[in-house]
């Protein structure tokens, strides 16, 4: 059974509070108090107004340090909020990697709502994606298991499906290789989130109101973005996502072939690594039934 990483650190309230004194102490006015011990990240809110961000093991601690380098450069794209660092904390004697102070964003996580309650999201997701994917500058980063050529990928979604005992895995592994030999993206890299599911969206009265963990953004293929359309959707709101994404993105059809292949690869490993975490095992079996629907 796949089970939440243990933490590497222990992080609790006393730690937080000794290291905003040691390297922001001006933000010490606001009560400190744990919001979530997540797969890779505690968080805790700061007073009213700002959260906490601090690694629980080293594999975090880069992904971390990358959305703080890269999230305020992209923030800018989109028309929702992002939690764009506004200080950063460096590795000490009492901690040892980066962490960051983000403001605090008003809203709950998309993944507490039903693929049905999730419709009305996907014309704003798909816009807000869809503003995500302009060319990236040179320099920008590239992550070797998302946004690349699907090929790369083969191994592990076969070795994935293989191991699930799941019925529906030998037709899942026959659509896959259908889906793997897709067009490869033909243009000049874009930007990418990396992580398009629900998850990492946050919504307030039924509104899309932010895009949140940008540690996988780098350059490449939007395929992996628009795979949202699987992760989130049922058909009918997934026909209305990629027509929204269409209308200012200008994806062809091997884009959105590659985005299905890209939501096996995601729900595949959602479906490998989630059995302690019923939201998000929940949320594997949607995407892989959807994947299969076409």
């Amino acid at each position: 059974m796949a089970m939440t990483p243990a933490a590497e650190v222990d992080i609790d309230e006393s730690l937080v509070e000794s290291l905003l004194s040691d390297q922001h102490p001006d933000l010490l006015g606001g009560h400190v108090r744990l919001l979530s011990n997540g797969w890779d990240n505690a968080l805790f809110r700061l007073g009213d107004d700002l959260v906490v961000r601090l690694p629980r093991r080293q594999a975090a601690a880069q992904l971390v340090e990358h959305e703080a380098q890269w999230l305020p450069i992209v923030s800018g794209l989109l028309p929702v909020a992002t939690p764009v660092p506004i200080r950063t904390g460096a590795p000490s004697w009492r901690y040892p990697w980066a962490w960051t102070v983000t403001p605090w964003i008003e809203g709950r996580s998309a993944l507490g709502l039903s693929p049905d309650e999730r419709g009305p999201l996907a014309r704003p997701l798909a816009e807000a994606l869809a503003a995500l994917h302009v060319t990236a500058p040179t320099g920008a980063p590239h992550n070797p298991v998302r946004a690349v050529d699907l090929r790369s990928r083969d191994a592990a979604v076969r070795g994935r499906l293989t191991s699930s005992a799941s019925p529906a895995s030998p037709a899942l592994e026959s659509l896959w290789s259908e889906l793997v030999d897709a067009r490869a993206w033909s243009h000049e890299p874009v930007w990418v989130h990396g992580d398009p599911h629900p998850g990492n969206v946050l919504v307030r009265d039924g509104r899309l109101v932010a895009l949140i963990d940008f540690g996988d953004i780098s350059a490449g293929d939007p395929a992996t973005d628009l795979a949202a359309g699987w992760l989130f959707f049922e058909r009918d709101a997934r026909d209305e996502f990629r027509s929204a994404a269409d209308a200012i993105g200008h994806y062809d059809a091997a884009d959105w072939v590659r985005a299905r292949a890209w939501a096996l690869v995601l729900g595949s490993a959602l479906d490998a690594h989630s059995d302690d975490d019923t939201a998000m095992a929940a949320l594997a079996a949607h995407t892989l039934t959807q994947v299969a629907l076409g």
